[in-house]
């Protein structure tokens, strides 16, 4: 297996995994009214993005997410010509992350319709019917207010801080956790961003998070009203965080690193993720 396939793998499997556990601790509050809400949610979030940044991150960079992607190859850190097999690789993983979720909780999801009394995809005004947006929101992100200038911001700003710190946190020259704890920390970053940012708009912060269980959503009976509800909201979650993430990748670089110590003299202007190296692993 050549490094690029095994690092695609790796992109989908985490992917997966994200998916999976984070729309699934999302259905255990909404379908099955398990307590702690909010908290529970940005902590099933917080640890399924530690997880899987865990199990990728030696063989593909543990992207695990669009934004990433981008702003590391604008920052020069990983090659354009990965990008569009990178993107695949994550929205696939997203959607069957997302179809093991429904596959899980199949029977929770007629009880919660049946309990709603709502038709799956139903419609009134311009947005899906029901607690969660009839369910779907288990699935994808639906905001809380219809204002779309906010919720590109909030969208935005909330991927401007992952990418801040996720480049602070793999930078050799700042203050690099040791004892392999920056997938932990890059969790508690996504921890921090869903309690403090994410309630205006489920902070996204990742286009296959979002775009991924959507498609998966449409298929599983929600059809295109997971697409048309809130005025089209689906485009917002991904545009946003894509802008966002280079933002917080080129502030990092602009305000940040050109004050940091030089470590040796023949150190590179920043840190390449491991699947940016182009000679085979040992």
């Amino acid at each position: 297996m050549n490094r690029l396939t095994g690092a695609l793998v790796a992109e989908f499997l985490g992917t997966l995994l994200l998916i999976l556990l984070g729309d699934g601790v999302v259905g255990s509050v909404v379908l099955l009214n398990k307590g702690g809400n909010w908290i529970v949610i940005t902590t099933g979030w917080a640890l399924a993005v530690t997880l899987a940044v865990y199990l990728t991150g030696k063989v593909s960079g543990g992207h695990i997410n669009p934004a990433v992607t981008l702003a590391e190859a604008v920052r020069g850190q990983f090659p354009w010509r990965r990008v569009p097999p990178y993107w695949a690789a994550q929205l696939a993983g997203a959607f069957v992350g997302a179809a093991l979720v429904y596959l899980d909780y199949a029977e929770a999801f007629r009880a919660f319709e049946d309990a709603q009394e709502i038709t799956r995809g139903q419609m009134e005004a311009g947005k899906l019917v029901g607690d969660a947006a009839g369910g779907a929101g288990v699935f994808a992100t639906y905001p809380a207010f219809d204002n779309l200038p906010l919720n590109l911001f909030s969208e935005f700003l909330g991927t401007l801080v992952l990418m801040l710190a996720v480049a602070a946190l793999t930078d050799p020259r700042n203050q690099p956790p040791g004892a392999n704890l920056a997938p932990l920390l890059v969790g508690a970053v996504v921890w921090s961003i869903g309690l403090s940012l994410g309630g205006l708009t489920g902070y996204a912060i990742n286009p296959a998070r979002d775009l991924g269980p959507r498609v998966a959503s449409a298929v599983l009976g929600w059809g295109p009203a997971v697409f048309q509800s809130h005025g089209y909201y689906f485009w917002v979650p991904l545009a946003a965080p894509l802008a966002g993430g280079v933002a917080g990748g080129l502030l990092y670089d602009r305000a940040v690193r050109p004050f940091l110590p030089v470590l040796s003299p023949g150190e590179p202007a920043a840190t390449p993720l491991p699947v940016s190296q182009e000679t085979p692993p040992r």
